[in-house]
């Protein structure tokens, strides 16, 4: 079953993928365009992008104490928008996610609630046919014992 799942799941990645992707263009255009985009939204996540990405390649190359140069405005501004446009496209992938998430534990639930309510019904009718079970004995010993106290004619 979870084989048959995956490609369900994959495709549907693939939809909200396609489905984000012209959202995200459009920030990154304007991004590009805005100069406070640009500047407080966009150059700081790249700039602290470029430094991560330099820093553990110059320490796998082995140059420990380099210093590196930071993007210029430009490269920076469009590594930012790239890096808003990939952001935007998970954070609508993982929202789909917490969303089907939250709907199968919500019908997961629900059948629960349900077969704890026909549990319960089956368990007071079962009482109920006890009791009825019971009362029937009741009545039953009683007439025995009515039967048992009537004289009986004897044949002569």
């Amino acid at each position: 079953m979870v084989v048959g799942a995956f490609p369900i799941a994959k495709l549907l990645y693939l939809g909200v993928r396609q489905l984000s992707k012209p959202v995200a263009n459009r920030l990154k255009a304007g991004a590009r365009t805005s100069e406070f985009f640009k500047t407080y939204i966009c150059l700081p996540p790249a700039q602290l992008y470029h430094w991560i990405e330099m820093r553990m390649k110059m320490r796998i190359m082995g140059f420990r104490g380099s210093n590196i140069k930071p993007l210029n405005e430009e490269a920076a501004a469009e590594l930012g928008a790239e890096l808003l446009g990939e952001a935007v496209v998970f954070l609508v992938g993982g929202g789909c996610m917490v969303l089907e998430y939250s709907r199968q534990s919500a019908n997961s639930r629900r059948k629960e609630e349900e077969l704890n309510e026909t549990i319960a019904s089956l368990q007071t009718e079962m009482a109920e046919l006890t009791l009825t079970t019971e009362t029937l004995d009741a009545q039953l010993r009683e007439l025995n014992r009515q039967l048992l106290s009537i004289p009986v004619p004897s044949k002569k």
